[in-house]
């Protein structure tokens, strides 16, 4: 713990420094890009997250999140005030500085994790009991928020020499043409991708709930209507028709998001609805290597009333809006014992809107494309190997 308020407190130094760079440029108007501004903001947006939940988790002296805590409110009020001309040296001075900061921020969550033990690959728990506040790495690699489609994320079941590996796909509409690799997460923030792949126009994937596992995109394709994976270390295509699927159903705010990939502990998944179960979601477990459904699952929530929804451990989570803040986990369906619960767990978003969130295996975080920016969510499981809480209410 001691070692741990150390970093923190050189976190707080640097935090100091970059207060006297803003400072610096107030007093140096000149031509200024207003982007840039918002960029920042959404760093300190990042950090204070961070800070807060850490101060939830850590029962020790708060002094050093305290201090943190008054110099980003300060630099969050200077900077609201900044106008459209300021001096683009010292913008990219700060860019620099940030970028350092945002890797201490990585150590810092990685030191998080070996804090409090998340037990990766377990499934001995009863579920998910609290999402974290949402931690911002940054606006995606294009630099605009009008690519608000696409994914983010790392892979799944990543290859040997792979394990840090971190991929980015955004457009501006569904549509999804291409997908860029990095080779961690220093490299991503940096904007410094190792492969760029563009799909080829035949192989032109829509949706936005794709995901990247063994090296392997899996998506959804119009033409025909189905499932598409493509490989990245081979270049192989292939595809498949699920018949009973139907295209009239999708996720609330995402358009033509009528399938969604999933992740888990147990291997791959896919959901949608169909004309036969009136819209309700129908889960599949995919063989990986024949590409062909094992089984399904009819559940009973219907998918156009779903934001969102992932998988963890076998059992599907699903997701709806509460208020313009936040979003509520509200349903599972277990596909090992086939039951079904409402439940109630609250999470804040970061901007409005969000088209892709999906789980991930290997860390045990949530990862949100939310209106451009890259989102992710630590979660905290009933840790037992027995319920050790009241039952679910089961429903009708």
């Amino acid at each position: 713990m001691e070692d741990y308020e150390t970093k923190l407190a050189a976190y707080a130094e640097q935090i100091i420094k970059l207060t006297v760079e803003i400072e610096k440029m107030e007093k140096n108007p000149d031509a200024y890009n207003d982007a840039d501004i918002d960029e920042i903001k959404v760093e300190i947006k990042q950090v204070e997250a961070l800070i807060k939940e850490l101060q939830l988790s850590i029962r020790g002296s708060t002094t050093v999140f305290e201090s943190l805590r008054v110099q980003i409110t300060a630099m969050v009020g200077t900077l609201t005030e900044l106008e459209k001309t300021h001096d683009k040296n010292v913008v990219l001075a700060t860019r620099r500085e940030y970028i350092k900061v945002q890797l201490q921020l990585d150590e810092c969550e990685r030191r998080h994790q070996e804090l409090f033990n998340p037990n990766i690959g377990s499934c001995a728990h009863t579920g998910i009991i609290k999402v974290s506040k949402p931690i911002v790495s940054q606006l995606n690699a294009h630099l605009t928020a009008n690519y608000k489609y696409g994914g983010w994320g790392k892979d799944s079941k990543p290859v040997p020499d792979r394990e840090s590996m971190y991929w980015f796909s955004g457009y501006t509409s569904s549509a999804i043409v291409d997908i860029r690799f990095y080779t961690n997460y220093k490299n991503l923030i940096l904007r410094n991708h190792f492969q760029h792949h563009n799909i080829h126009n035949g192989w032109t994937g829509y949706g936005n709930n794709f995901i990247i596992r063994d090296n392997t995109l899996y998506y959804q394709i119009n033409s025909p209507f189905g499932l598409a994976k493509l490989n990245f270390t081979t270049m192989k295509y292939e595809s498949r028709v699920i018949s009973k699927a139907s295209n009239r159903f999708s996720y609330v705010n995402s358009p033509n998001q009528n399938f969604d990939f999933s992740a888990d502990e147990s291997g791959l998944w896919v959901t949608y609805a169909t004309d036969e179960s009136n819209g309700r979601m129908v889960i599949a477990k995919i063989n990986e290597l024949s590409f062909g459904v094992e089984e399904e699952w009819l559940t009973s929530v219907y998918k156009p009333m779903v934001n969102n929804a992932f998988m963890v451990c076998g059992v599907l989570y699903a997701v709806k809006t509460v208020d313009i803040q936040n979003e509520e986990i509200f349903y599972k369906f277990d596909t090992k014992t086939k039951q079904e619960s409402s439940m109630s767990v609250l999470f804040e978003r970061f901007q409005e809107k969000y088209s892709n969130l999906d789980y991930n295996p290997t860390d045990q975080k949530l990862y949100m494309y939310n209106d451009g920016y890259y989102v992710n969510y630590h979660l905290w499981f009933n840790h037992t190997a027995k319920a050790t809480v009241e039952p679910p209410v089961l429903l009708a």
